[in-house]
């Protein structure tokens, strides 16, 4: 079912375009968001859930038909697209010169064969079937793509310039990252620089990630970690959890804070390897739950090797929920 909506772009944004259409694609582990932006500043936006059945190309072809749906919607040809802007979560790897997914809330064979998994993928291609049909195309991880767009137009800014030292996170089915030092976007060799969700933090064997790890960081708070781990104890979501916290479940409000606990640390050592000025924090779990989440994260992090965490700041993302729609608007204009 595929969800479909009409807004209009703010100034700010469209001042930035061209005169002409572009395309902005967001991919995540739920779901895939496509936002057609005209020069007017009119925009129109279809949502699906992430394509997870069927052959490897099956993403691929997702992202194709839905950039489609929304040209023939505003009665335009694929053709009049001057750009195409594609945010995806990773990692990713290169095939023939060309990036294809390896992500594990997507690629479900990456771990091995599981009860109740929906593929056998360990790569989806995307790149090179998108050139296909798009010839300016620029894909990068969905944590760098998210990073430029708050270092553009939201929270780190330092009046009217990027800040040099800093990092987006996003807190949501998993846990991505996009890192600035010295002013320079880091990338990496394959563009992966960033994906601090699978740093290990634990041989706990019963905490095991989507990749195939066992104890990083997503195996114990990404969504689906919570889902797994916490289904036992009534809670069968993050949604749940945060709900039965906001009647007084002193044992669901203890989770939460042991999920702070270990995405602070997470937080600390990107200051302590980057000494960064300030991190931003988005995603579809933290968005909804920030006021219960961010003074945790706060609050762990307080004190800790004041020489590199005093001065820098932990701030929600200024691009609010709409962060991944303006991370694939930020790598087009």
């Amino acid at each position: 079912m595929i969800n479909i909506s009409e807004q209009a772009i703010p100034r700010c944004f469209v001042d930035t375009m061209e005169n002409a259409p572009i395309a902005c694609v967001d991919i995540g582990g739920s779901k895939v968001s496509v936002t057609l932006v005209r020069p007017q500043g009119l925009a129109i936006r279809a949502i699906e859930p992430t394509a997870k059945v069927g052959t490897h190309d099956a993403l691929a072809r997702q992202v194709i038909a839905l950039i489609g749906h929304c040209c023939t919607l505003a009665h335009l040809p694929l053709t009049s697209l001057s750009k195409v802007g594609v945010s995806s979560c990773g990692p990713f790897v290169l095939r023939a010169g060309s990036i294809e997914l390896a992500a594990p809330n997507i690629c479900e064979g990456l771990a091995g064969p599981a009860p109740g998994q929906f593929n056998d993928w360990r790569s989806a291609p995307l790149e090179a079937p998108l050139r296909r049909h798009f010839k300016n195309l620029r894909l990068e991880n969905d944590g760098i793509a998210a990073l430029e767009a708050e270092r553009r137009w939201g929270a780190l800014r330092d009046g009217d310039q990027p800040l040099a030292h800093c990092a987006y996170v996003t807190w949501s089915t998993g846990i991505g990252m996009g890192l600035c030092v010295d002013g320079r976007v880091l990338h990496g060799k394959n563009g992966n620089a960033g994906h601090g969700g699978h740093l290990f933090v634990t041989d706990d064997l019963t905490n095991i990630c989507g990749c195939g790890n066992v104890g990083d960081v997503e195996s114990l708070i990404g969504g689906n970690a919570i889902e797994r781990r916490f289904r036992h104890l009534g809670y069968c979501d993050a949604a749940a959890l945060f709900a039965a916290s906001g009647t007084g479940d002193a044992g669901a409000t203890d989770l939460i804070d042991g999920l702070c606990r270990v995405m602070a640390r997470a937080l600390y050592n990107l200051v302590a390897m980057l000494d960064l000025q300030r991190i931003s924090i988005g995603g579809g779990l933290f968005w909804p739950h920030r006021d219960k989440l961010l003074p945790r994260l706060r609050k762990h992090m307080a004190g800790k090797l004041p020489a590199m965490t005093d001065g820098c700041q932990v701030v929600e993302a200024g691009l609010g929920e709409r962060v991944g729609d303006f991370a694939a608007l930020s790598l087009v204009v």
